[in-house]
């Protein structure tokens, strides 16, 4: 039988219970094996109950110090009792200099202090007791959150200025650098969102006019990173240049901002849209084609269907392309042509039928080589192909014929 003999409105503060005749504190902390909370208690006695009923600070300090043990506990171990027990009387019962002392030597969770007031500046300086003289019951997470990101980026030697704290609120990184930025207003104080809002324009003008594609040989949603780069890099350099006292941090969240932005453009307009922007659009002079990828599946275009050839292709692409699928082919049958894409080695080989096979002879081909600058290249070797067959890719070559010459082309690609 369990009995609630005491709680706090907060109702993740430790409450008190009774449970088979005994007085227990009893938190739940952590997680088990399947992501449910875990629930610890271990006795307490009388006195320890008064105190937790009249003294918010020193049940706040309890709670702090047990913690860990539950944390020590993983998803499935159990709480060492004794060394629970065993924090009681020094934290409950003890003077003021004394649990200061004792909170030098053992761990405890400062995040969840300072998430109920505590005095961040007496918390730092281990005064612990005065700290807490300004703790509430009802928690604020963000508080805790903002206290870790400044410890992480003091612990960087990163500074902020007003300024800089205004544009990390702004693009919602202030407290975690890697959350996709948004851009909100509401979160800047009324007198720096005017500024705010012109060193964001100085970005937008920086990449005016650049965009970041798709890049399906990584996924039907994914960007091309050489872009993403090309755009970080632009961005940077003329937000440096016109503000050089900004602080790393805000220089690269201004950044990801604008890449984000335009790679989430790219990801919501449609392939055919997508691939006139990059301007590989065309009529397609092909009447037929064939998809392969090395898996042996293989997709059919006809000109008289809904879409263009290569929005089919890279639609394709976006949907089969694996670490262990990276080889696609697109065949025109009729023409007796092809070219096969080999993403794992940035390189293009285009396949043309010299001779067809006659009783039951093996047809000749001539296979010749390329080598392939990213997914832009691959963007425009495709298109040309499906407007113009083997002969429009002429003007992108060089084309080698010779498997060991292409080779060595490769290699020295590489080591550049």
């Amino acid at each position: 039988m369990r009995d609630i003999v005491f709680t706090r409105r907060s109702g993740w503060i430790p409450s008190v219970i009774r449970e088979d005749g005994g007085l227990k504190l009893m938190l739940g902390a952590g997680a088990d094996a399947n992501r449910e909370p875990r629930t610890f208690t271990f006795p307490i006695g009388e006195a320890h109950l008064a105190v937790i009923q009249e003294d918010l600070a020193r049940h706040l300090l309890l709670w702090s110090a047990v913690l860990p043990l539950c944390d020590a506990a993983g998803t499935r171990g159990e709480l060492d009792e004794n060394a629970a027990v065993a924090l009681l009387d020094p934290v409950l019962l003890s003077a003021p200099a004394d649990v200061d002392a004792l909170f030098r030597r053992i761990p405890w969770d400062r995040g969840r202090l300072i998430s109920h007031g505590a005095d961040i500046g007496l918390l730092e300086r281990g005064q612990l007791c005065a700290a807490l003289r300004t703790a509430t019951e009802m928690s604020d997470a963000k508080r805790a959150q903002e206290y870790r990101a400044n410890r992480r980026r003091a612990e960087r030697g990163t500074v902020l200025g007003p300024l800089d704290t205004a544009i990390l609120r702004y693009t919602g990184q202030y407290l975690h650098g890697a959350t996709i930025p948004r851009r909100t207003p509401d979160a800047v104080t009324p007198a720096l969102l005017s500024e705010v809002l012109r060193v964001v324009a100085t970005a937008e003008r920086a990449c005016a006019g650049m965009r970041i594609g798709r890049d399906p040989r990584r996924g039907k949603r994914a960007t091309d990173k050489r872009a993403w780069n090309r755009m970080a890099t632009t961005v940077e350099a003329a937000v440096r240049r016109a503000y050089p006292e900004f602080a790393d941090d805000t220089v690269r969240t201004l950044s990801f901002l604008m890449c984000s932005e335009a790679a989430e453009r790219s990801r919501n307009t449609p392939l055919e849209d997508d691939e006139e922007a990059a301007g590989v659009g065309g009529s397609a002079r092909k009447t037929a084609l064939s998809f392969t990828d090395d898996k042996d599946v293989e997709k059919k275009w006809r000109r008289d269907g809904p879409r263009t050839a290569v929005a089919e292709f890279w639609e394709f692409v976006g949907d089969r392309s694996a670490a262990d699928n990276e080889v696609f082919t697109i065949e025109d049958e009729e023409m007796g042509e092809g070219i096969q894409l080999h993403f794992y080695a940035d390189s293009i080989a285009r396949v043309t039928t010299v001779r067809e096979g006659v009783g039951g002879a093996d047809p000749e081909y001539r296979v010749e080589y390329g080598l392939v600058d990213g997914i832009d290249g691959y963007r425009k070797l495709v298109s040309a192909f499906v407007l113009g067959g083997c002969a429009a890719l002429d003007g992108h070559g060089p084309w080698m014929s010779d498997v060991a010459e292409f080779e060595r082309a490769r290699r020295q690609r590489r080591a550049e």
